[in-house]
């Protein structure tokens, strides 16, 4: 008498994780892709400010999303919020040492930006670079 064989479930191999900066890379752009990150964290570049400052150095932006970025930021600890006893009371926002370490980058990209994204437009549209990912110095 033979004894039924039990079938082997088909090996599956683990997923890869992947190789190099890539998860870094993810969590950098998945903070930077939160809207106004950048502008704010460039905002307090020359030291403490106030709620109201940071919102006249970053034009467009509403009370509401400053509150929820800088709350975010302050999560991650690139910004350290601080309050002063008053009277009046006063909140400043600052730069923490990650926070600080974060403008090498930044300035990095502005220079990029500067050189290679139009002025004007949609860079993500082509319609300023005369599509399909044209310089724009190659745009008749």
């Amino acid at each position: 008498m033979t004894t039924p064989q039990r079938s082997q479930p088909a090996h599956r191999p683990e997923p890869q994780q992947p190789a190099g900066p890539a998860p870094a890379l993810a969590r950098a752009f998945a903070l930077l892709g939160g809207g106004w990150t950048g502008l704010i964290l460039a905002a307090l570049a020359k030291g403490p400010i106030g709620f109201t400052q940071v919102r006249e150095r970053v034009p467009g932006i509403s009370d509401s999303m400053l509150v929820d970025r800088l709350q975010e930021l302050t999560t991650v600890d690139l910004v350290n919020r601080t309050v002063r006893p008053g009277p009046p009371t006063r909140t400043l926002y600052a730069l923490t040492p990650h926070g600080n370490a974060f403008l090498i980058p930044l300035a990095a990209l502005l220079v990029w930006a500067e050189e290679h994204l139009p002025a004007s437009g949609s860079p993500t549209s082509g319609a300023s670079w005369g599509g399909h990912g044209a310089h724009p110095e190659e745009t008749p």
